[in-house]
């Protein structure tokens, strides 16, 4: 019998992800904004055919609207990739998906262009790792769930971060950390104040702060801020006060 996966959203991400199972493989069904995810799992278990795995590739904004409609068929192969993730984000529906951070970056009309291994960890990691192998995309895959945690905290800092200093200076991230560096660690540090919140538990600063800057290095050309930018920086300074928390340096942007 074919392999197959589900990918829902099929955007840049969900695509790179689809070719590389595809390159696997695997026979790939996409769900797009308007379809249905109900209908399509009514479809495949009516051919006798169960998908291995369900990528979630939408965007953050539509994460949770997925979430809470996936077909129950489903709940025990989802796959998730979205940037600030943390556990809470899958766990209020009571699932227990595999979650790769990735730290690849795709623009349309443009190969994918890998910064640092991408670390992913649950029970189809294995499969991800060699579908994302297929397209020469590495990955790592963890150990435990604290590994998991910890890689989802690092890559928030440095999203965050380069996005909402990118807010106040502009530039790439070489540049931020070269000519901005107080600013970018006042940064950090209150993205690293409001993960522990969001968590329930404290971290170590220091070895953050030092894996974002390995991040920097990885591309220091890479552009400190996206269209998504705006909107980061909102959510942050809403958690900030459902959490009682002040920020001093992210409150200084506008």
């Amino acid at each position: 019998m074919n392999k197959s996966v589900v990918v829902v959203g099929m955007g840049e991400m969900g695509s790179v992800f689809a070719r590389g199972f595809l390159r696997s493989g695997y026979t790939v069904h996409p769900v797009l904004r308007e379809t249905d995810m109900a209908s399509v799992a009514s479809d495949l278990s009516l051919s006798g055919e169960q998908p291995e795995l369900v990528l979630i590739a939408v965007g953050e904004a539509d994460l949770h609207d997925r979430l809470a409609k996936i077909p129950d068929v489903w709940r025990d192969r989802l796959v998730l990739l979205q940037n600030e993730l943390l556990p809470a984000d899958w766990q209020k529906y009571d699932l227990e998906p595999t979650v790769i951070s990735v730290w690849f970056e795709k623009k349309k009309g443009q190969d994918s262009k890998v910064i640092i291994p991408s670390p992913v960890y649950g029970k189809h990691a294995r499969q991800v790792a060699d579908a994302l192998a297929s397209i020469d995309i590495t990955s790592q895959v963890l150990e435990d769930e604290a590994a998991l945690l910890h890689e989802l905290v690092l890559k928030n800092v440095y999203i965050l971060t380069t996005n909402i200093a990118g807010l106040q200076v502009g530039g790439n991230v070489g540049q931020l950390w070269d000519e901005h560096n107080e600013f970018a660690n006042a940064v950090a540090s209150d993205v690293i104040k409001l993960q522990e919140a969001l968590i329930g538990q404290s971290l170590d600063k220091p070895e953050l702060i030092a894996g974002m800057v390995k991040a920097f290095y990885g591309d220091r050309e890479h552009m400190c801020m996206g269209r998504s930018a705006p909107g980061r920086l909102q959510r942050a300074l809403a958690l900030a006060m459902e959490n009682n928390l002040s920020l001093t340096a992210i409150e200084t942007v506008s």
